[in-house]
Parts: C-alpha cells; structure tokens; sequence
C-alpha cells in the first residue's frame, strides 16, 4: 500500500511540475516579447523602442520557398507604410546565416534585416511554421499572428496594417 500511496504522490507532482513549465505559446493580445538584434547594417534594433510604430516580424529561412515568394511583399508594404509609421523586420532563423545572405543577394530588399542564430527570438515567439508572420500594434502587443505565407496574403497584411494605422 506504501509503495501505492507514493507512486500517486509522484505522479501528482510530476504532472503538476509539466503543466506549470509547459511553454506558453505567444496569442494575440500579448506584449511582445522584447528584444535587441543588429540588423545587416550593423546597427542594434530593440523592439521596446519602436512603441509608437507599427512593427511587421517576418521569421524565415533560406530553404523555405514560400519565404522567398514573400519577400518582395514585404518590401513594397514596407514602401507603401513606412511614412505612416510602418516598418518590416525580416528575422532569418538559421544558425548558419551565410545561406540566409546567398538568399537575400539578389532581392533588392531595404527593409531590416536580422539573422537569429541562436533561434533564442523564434523560441520566444513560438515559431511553428516558416514563414511566421507577427504585427505589432503601436503600444506594442501583438495583434495579428500569420502561419505560412501563399498569394493573396498581402491583402491580409495591408488590411491588418491599414486597420492598426486608423486606430
């Protein structure tokens, strides 16, 4: 009965202990995770100093095709918004980023550019699929969250942006 009582005791603890580390998976409505980055200028980049803008996060890699087909969507929304507070962060998330800059060579992009060699920023944002997608809104939460990337998305990204311009 001993060995019983305490093989329970264990599996309570054990299954309070899972639930209470379980990592908690970024939602809309949340602040967004702070972070510092240097962009491919050099020059470092802190999300938190941003408040006031409207801030598009890409995360994407070199061996993704749709990242690829995205990438010049994202440039002309960065075109189309950027004198109304509306800037586009691409984040490679490869640990090995001469790929991420074979790739970038011949697409003519201004927007920042980081490479998350680590992954440490696309754990903080749960990224589950490639490309992900993240707005932030002006106070800094995350308003909208896109999984993927396939044509027509841009129209759900300019009504997403035109929304948040108007708030």
């Amino acid at each position: 009965m001993m060995f019983s009582k305490r093989w329970f005791i264990a599996l309570c603890t054990f299954l309070a202990l899972s639930v209470s580390i379980q990592a908690h998976a970024l939602s809309e409505g949340d602040m967004a995770p702070d972070f510092t980055l240097k962009n491919m200028q050099g020059e470092n980049l802190k999300l938190s100093e941003q408040r006031g803008n409207i801030i598009l996060i890409n995360f994407w890699a070199s061996w993704c095709g749709p990242c690829r087909k995205e990438m010049p969507v994202l440039q002309k929304l960065e075109d189309n918004y950027q004198d109304l507070g509306v800037a586009v962060w691409g984040v490679n998330v490869e640990q090995e980023n001469q790929a991420g800059k074979d790739f970038l060579a011949d697409l003519n992009l201004s927007f920042d550019i980081f490479f998350d060699e680590t992954n440490s920023l696309s754990e903080t944002y749960d990224v589950k699929a490639m490309p992900t997608t993240v707005i932030v809104d002006r106070d800094g939460k995350v308003r909208y969250v896109f999984l993927g990337y396939q044509d027509g998305y841009e129209k759900k990204y300019a009504a997403a942006i035109k929304k948040l311009i108007r708030e």
